[in-house]
């Protein structure tokens, strides 16, 4: 029988991971988490069973005879963990999930929603401050949004985190080299029915860092005028977690922020009334694996953001 006091479902799955992939990258990839901390909860969960898993090197992640014999019996407690969730929600609820989002979403938000509820996603892609109050007034169940704490007291929503934007710079030229965040220029756009959440953001990081405010009115803080405004500034100006994954044009280059990194959370909200036990499974389903943020002085995040390390 697999048995130790403190391991948890979630150190299960992450070894499950490891061991079906033999690579904790891809692994750490497919968990949505960072390497590191995958490497540290496999340890966490070789120290609690007292028995080595894996046998790993520069090269190449086996399984020891241990590892390997205990495989099958992890793979079937996490089954009977899942069927377990779905049969509670089959007893609890028929309606789908509404959710909605702004530009950002779980890769495989199909595959974590797979077997424990029905989601209706919401079409409507709009901005954070609107997509949070609409889960406030009942319009959805969810919302992946970027929030503060005072947005949260405001509306009566909780929050989880389910994943994080390292947001860089964008300058002319080739040199990709890293830049301080004191010589970032940082963008506010005059319509802040659009961006009221990225002026917020930019306004606080400038405060805290020293980073110069260049005020815009053409919804140029992302797309092809954020360009445009990159080549006229001739400065590195910070990007966007809109425009993250964006190709650059040519001539154009991102830079690594540093001291500090800026870092933005993409939040999963509900309401603090909810009772339903659909959307708390879809809660669990898609927060179980996210990263967490790093507790230094390396990385920046506004004074009220939810999940700033305390």
């Amino acid at each position: 029988m697999l048995y130790a006091d403190r391991v948890e479902l979630r150190q299960l799955r992450y070894f499950l991971a490891v061991a079906e992939e033999l690579n904790f990258g891809r692994a750490a990839e497919r968990l949505h988490i960072a390497g590191p901390s995958l490497s540290q909860q496999i340890k966490a969960l070789e120290r609690d069973l007292k028995v080595r898993l894996f046998d790993r090197d520069r090269r190449s992640v086996t399984l020891t005879p241990t590892g390997a014999a205990l495989l099958p019996l992890v793979r079937a407690l996490v089954e009977q963990a899942d069927e377990l969730r779905r049969r509670a929600i089959g007893l609890s609820r028929s309606e789908p999930v509404r959710i909605g989002y702004v530009n950002w979403w779980p890769a495989d938000w199909s595959e974590r929603a797979a077997g424990v509820a029905e989601l209706r996603v919401d079409t409507w892609v709009m901005p954070s401050h609107t997509q949070a109050a609409r889960v406030s007034d009942g319009s959805l169940d969810l919302a992946v949004c970027w929030v503060q704490s005072t947005d949260l007291e405001a509306l009566s929503l909780q929050a989880r985190l389910i994943g994080v934007d390292r947001l860089y710079a964008v300058s002319v030229g080739s040199d990709a080299s890293p830049v301080a965040a004191r010589d970032v220029v940082v963008l506010l756009d005059a319509d802040a029915a659009t961006w009221s959440s990225w002026n917020r953001y930019a306004e606080q990081f400038a405060a805290d860092t020293g980073a110069r405010i260049v005020h815009v009115d053409d919804g140029g803080v992302t797309g092809p005028q954020f360009f445009d405004h990159v080549r006229r500034l001739r400065a590195p100006v910070l990007n966007n977690p809109k425009g993250q994954h964006a190709s650059l044009p040519a001539g154009l280059v991102q830079r690594a922020v540093l001291h500090p990194t800026p870092l933005w959370t993409w939040s999963l909200v509900w309401r603090r009334d909810e009772d339903s036990a659909a959307v708390r499974a879809v809660i669990d389903a898609f927060t179980r694996d996210s990263e967490r943020l790093p507790a230094d002085a390396t990385t920046w995040l506004p004074a009220a953001d939810p999940h700033r390390p305390r």
